[in-house]
Formats: structure tokens, C-alpha cells, sequence
């Protein structure tokens, strides 16, 4: 393994990923519990991603278009904000977000991030480090010290907002940032060529 290599790949992923839509996502899904899970999810999605970035990952983007990647991103995230906010009346003022379960929340989170990744702009660049340096073991360490790095600040991050924010509030609040998601994925698909 190639420090030097590490050293590069890392902070490009790392700055790439805080904006991610994938990055609010984690946000939202850990404040509704079980954040370590959450993060355990991620971090299983990211891990596949990598893998498929640094092998595959070229002949991917060359095969499957931006465009049909980003509208199904585009309808994912919409099921899941309609999904979200047809349940914010159901769970009654007893139920808090620490309630699910950690099978279920790491599936989630493993599910929304594996859907999300694909055609992302961190997926994108690990497959180019790797294509850049041919050395799919640095370039996948370092990817994925990143990307699992911004999964936990999501993580811990959604574990304070669960507990300060009603669950009905945070069933709102993951519709509308799912809606926002939809909306920015839709128009990536329409800009798209």
C-alpha cells in the first residue's frame, strides 16, 4: 500500500463527500436511531462502491448512462420522501427514533447510500484515482477511509438531531430532504446528456 496514494485520494473523497446528497441521507436515517447502524450500513454500501470503482468502475460510466443512473436516483429518493411522510402520523408520542431496529436501520442505510452512490461524483473520482495510479488497494483504502469517515460525522450528527426533534418532526423533515434530493437528482437527469 502506497501512502503517497492515500494520502492524495483521501482529502479529494473526504471534501467530495461532505456536500453529498448520501451525506444527508446518513443525517436524517441516524436521527431517526440507532446511528451506529446507520453508519454499519454506509460504511457496507461504500465498501461495494469502492470495490466497484477501482475494478470496474470505468467501463461502468462508459456503459450505463448519467442520465438513466441519476432518474432512477431521481425516483428512489422521491418513494422515500412520500414513504416518510405517509408514516409521520403513525407512530404515536411513546415511539422514539431509538425504538428501530438495528437490522432494519442498517439495512436502510446500506439500501439508500448502495441506490445513491451510483454515478456519484465520489464514485466517479475513486474510479479515476484508481485508473490514474493503477493501485486499486491504495486508491480503495483511501476512498473508503473517506467516505466511511463523512458516514459517521453524518452519523453522530443524526443522533443529536433525533433526540432533539420529535419523531412526527423528523418524519417531516426526512420527506423534505428526500423531496430536495429527488428534485436535485430529476434535474441532474434532465441536464444530462
Amino acid at each position: 500500500m502506497n501512502p503517497a496514494i492515500l494520502g492524495a485520494v483521501f482529502p479529494v473523497i473526504l471534501v467530495g463527500e461532505l456536500p453529498d446528497k448520501t451525506m444527508f441521507a446518513n443525517l436524517i436515517l441516524a436521527s431517526r436511531g440507532r446511528s451506529w447502524a446507520v453508519w454499519a450500513g454506509a460504511t457496507a454500501a461504500f465498501a461495494v462502491h469502492v470495490a466497484i470503482a477501482v475494478s470496474v468502475g470505468v467501463a461502468m460510466f462508459r456503459l450505463l448512462p448519467h442520465r438513466v443512473t441519476a432518474a432512477l436516483v431521481a425516483v428512489l429518493f422521491a418513494g422515500g420522501a412520500a414513504y416518510s411522510y405517509a408514516l409521520r402520523d403513525k407512530e404515536d408520542a411513546r415511539d422514539v427514533p431509538a425504538q428501530r431496529s438495528a437490522p432494519r436501520a442498517l439495512a436502510e442505510a446500506a439500501v439508500v447510500v448502495f441506490l445513491a452512490e451510483w454515478g456519484d461524483l465520489t464514485q466517479v473520482l475513486t474510479a479515476n484515482f484508481a485508473a490514474r495510479y493503477h493501485d486499486a488497494l491504495s486508491v480503495g483504502v483511501g476512498a473508503l477511509a473517506a467516505l466511511t469517515t463523512v458516514a459517521g460525522i453524518a452519523a453522530i450528527g443524526g443522533a443529536r438531531l433525533g433526540r432533539a426533534l420529535p419523531v412526527r418532526q423528523v418524519r417531516t423533515l426526512t420527506a423534505v430532504v428526500l423531496a430536495a434530493l429527488a428534485i436535485y437528482a430529476a434535474v441532474q437527469a434532465a441536464t444530462q446528456s
